[in-house]
């Protein structure tokens, strides 16, 4: 077969996670080029295999009976960049590792997702849920987006505006969810660009570091923000590292709630009557009024550390829920437990982050 690509059978999907839960894939296909996703795609038809795509598998959960069907890795390589202006078009395959296209592009001096530094996974997950942190989303930066559908093998370019990108969300999660593997991106960036500080805490740190919030323009000032950045998110053990047990997880595991003005009246009003004299943290967005899902969680009886078995909430971040040597079902079953007690305590119902596969999810 021309541009075969290579395909293994029973391959543990522990080892493919970040969060190391998951039976067996029936088969595995590793895929550098869209030659080798279509020749794939054909090998799942003629026997009649359901299809899973898989990037960095930082943000997906696997059952523990793993899966029945066909597991496609996306690994297409590629890094560009066009320089054009003050501006850069950089387009990256889509099996690219998202940290190191960061680190890139910094050292080129070209700013936009300096903030998006040490997050796992590839950058072609990067727009199925419009990865953002600390002030930066992918939305306010990314062009394009190729994609090849997996019905007909025909590729398509989605405009930047057309992949729909909302708080970690996209078409691609949305009506496309399953229709389309991503094959590239590209990210319009700005060269020599003045670092844009918006998150407080990110101000913060970059001020304790004697850096002040005013910082220089171009790769001084934009790896000072990657340098910082990443060391808050090891901080909240949010960099992948064997070494700390704290990191094997999917990152958070729940979504901050947004409300509307009208109901975020009505639950600082009910929390106020309760007696607590601490206020709820509260920040606007563009969808409405975005409160901290981890505040909640703890604020619901479930603090850092807290233990089911060998699942648990990381000890430095609330959000994360860590493997400790358990099983998908015991891990699903303490995420309802925290989801129920936000629920009773603040009347909201927290969404998961992660895609979960094969396994159910109480909504």
């Amino acid at each position: 077969m021309h541009d075969a690509p290579h395909i293994r059978e029973q391959v543990s999907l522990s080892e493919l996670t970040t969060i190391h839960l998951g039976g067996p894939a029936r088969f595995v296909a590793s895929c550098t080029n869209t030659d080798e996703c279509r020749a794939a795609l054909a090998f799942a038809r003629e026997r009649f295999l359901p299809v899973m795509v898989l990037g960095g598998g930082s943000n997906v959960v696997f059952s523990d009976e793993g899966f029945p069907g066909l597991v496609l890795r996306v690994e297409i390589p590629g890094l560009r960049f066009d320089e054009s202006g003050r501006t850069c078009r950089v387009t990256v395959g889509a099996g690219e590792v998202w940290d190191d296209v960061v680190t890139a592009c910094v050292a080129r001096g070209l700013g936009g997702i300096e903030c998006l530094a040490g997050i796992p996974g590839t950058a072609g997950a990067t727009p199925i849920q419009n990865v953002g942190a600390y002030g930066q989303e992918v939305k306010d930066t990314l062009q394009t987006v190729d994609a090849l559908e997996l019905a007909t093998g025909e590729e398509r370019r989605f405009s930047g505006t057309e992949c729909g990108l909302g708080y970690r969300w996209s078409r691609f999660k949305g009506e496309d969810a399953g229709r389309y593997i991503v094959t590239s991106v590209m990210f319009r960036l700005e060269e020599g660009a003045q670092p844009r500080i918006r998150y407080p805490e990110l101000a913060r740190a970059v001020a304790q570091e004697g850096s002040g919030t005013l910082l220089p323009s171009g790769e001084p000032g934009l790896n000072q923000v990657r340098k910082t950045v990443l060391r808050l998110r090891r901080s909240k053990s949010m960099v992948i590292d064997p070494a700390d047990p704290n990191s094997r997880s999917v990152g958070s595991f729940f979504m901050n709630p947004v409300l509307s003005q009208e109901k975020f009246e009505l639950l600082r009003e009910h929390w106020r009557t309760s007696g607590l004299a601490e206020a709820i943290p509260a920040y606007p967005s563009p969808e409405g009024i975005k409160i901290p899902a981890a505040w909640l969680v703890e604020h619901a009886g479930f603090p850092k550390g807290t233990r089911r078995g060998k699942i648990g909430i990381s000890e430095k971040h609330a959000l994360a829920l860590v493997n400790r040597g358990g099983t998908t079902r015991e891990l699903i079953a303490f995420a309802e437990e925290i989801q129920a007690g936000v629920e009773r305590m603040f009347g909201i119902r927290l969404s998961i982050e992660p895609v979960i596969v094969g396994e159910k999810v109480a909504t």
